[in-house]
């Protein structure tokens, strides 16, 4: 099956649907071992020095996974997206917008989907019947991020991989369900972790790739990764289309909160650490969480794939020192 990737978590039951596999460029680009060279090869290219590292970093993906396809989501992600794929239609890629509509209408989203369906080829009853076949791993996701807040048996870097990665489910559901299931059954013969500090992680996924085991090793734990879990499409919609409205990512901070303000509360979090991407429009949404969130709060910035700088490292021993 010919691969198409994308740029953010999309309904990826088209895709399934259309009988291709999936490929968040994401997660690619961060779980490369030359993530940092796929960073200077964009640069290279002639990507500014201010430009996000994940728009660097998915640009160099693309030119060199052999790919259908490149879904680029136009509304509802990253402001740079459109140049992005201006420069890869330089290089011969096909694209394929699609766009979350900005005031959250169905009707919208209805076009929208239907539209990509229509693209490849394939009607709304293949990708409903590959959304019910889909509610199964969601479910095994779902028990995945109880058992990290409420039994204590999974760590935070577990829960972020395993909720990241459903963006695509690592290219084949069934695989990546078998995977999540063994996981399970071997966390749930572990003794339960004992944090002096409980923390919730707002914001895009780091580009850090120590972030989780370092706050492990200072006594803190991530019960709650805010838009990994969206990405799992929790909750029991009543179909496809309602599931994608209540994803909260794309329709901005207030469209978050509510969710962000419910899962604090039930996970019993001591502080929130909001991750922002250097170079990134939604580092101005740190206005929005700083001034609703009634918890101790942390902006930490991140700019290029790799372990925590030393001046962060101190910031978030230095949090999590206060919290205790």
């Amino acid at each position: 099956m010919s691969k198409v990737g994308f740029t953010t978590s999309i309904p990826v039951e088209v895709i399934l649907a259309a009988r291709r596999t999936p490929v968040d460029l994401n997660n690619i680009f961060i779980g490369s071992a030359r993530a940092q060279g796929l960073v200077a090869l964009a640069e290279g290219a002639g990507y500014p020095r201010n430009t996000c590292g994940w728009i660097k970093g998915l640009y160099a993906v693309a030119l060199e996974e052999e790919m259908e396809a490149i879904i680029a989501v136009m509304q509802g992600d990253c402001s740079n997206t459109l140049a992005l794929m201006e420069t890869l239609q330089l290089k011969g890629k096909h694209i394929i917008p699609f766009a979350y509509p900005f005031d959250r209408d169905r009707s919208g989203l209805e076009q929208a989907v239907s539209k990509l369906a229509a693209g490849f080829g394939v009607d709304m009853g293949q990708v409903n019947r590959v959304w019910d076949e889909l509610k199964a791993v969601r479910g095994q996701l779902q028990e995945l991020d109880r058992m990290t807040w409420q039994d204590n048996l999974v760590s935070g870097s577990e829960n972020h991989y395993f909720l990241v990665s459903s963006s695509d489910f690592s290219g084949s559901p069934e695989s990546f369900e078998e995977e999540v299931s063994d996981f399970i059954e071997k966390a749930r013969q572990r003794q339960p972790f004992r944090d002096e500090v409980r923390l919730a992680y707002i914001g895009v996924p780091p580009i850090y790739t120590d972030l989780y085991t370092y706050l492990e090793s200072l006594g803190a734990r991530v019960v709650f990764n805010e838009v990994q879990r969206q990405f799992s499409m929790p909750g029991q919609a009543e179909d496809i289309f309602q599931q994608y409205l209540d994803y909260t990512y794309p329709y901005g901070a207030f469209a978050r909160l509510p969710d962000i303000e419910e899962q604090l509360r039930q996970r019993e979090v001591d502080g929130v650490i909001h991750y922002t991407q250097t170079f990134c429009f939604r580092q101005i949404e740190d206005i929005v969480f700083r001034n609703r969130l009634d918890l101790p709060y942390l902006t930490l910035e991140g700019d290029q794939p790799g372990q925590l700088d030393a001046r962060s490292r101190l910031r978030l021993e230095a949090f999590v020192n206060m919290l205790k």
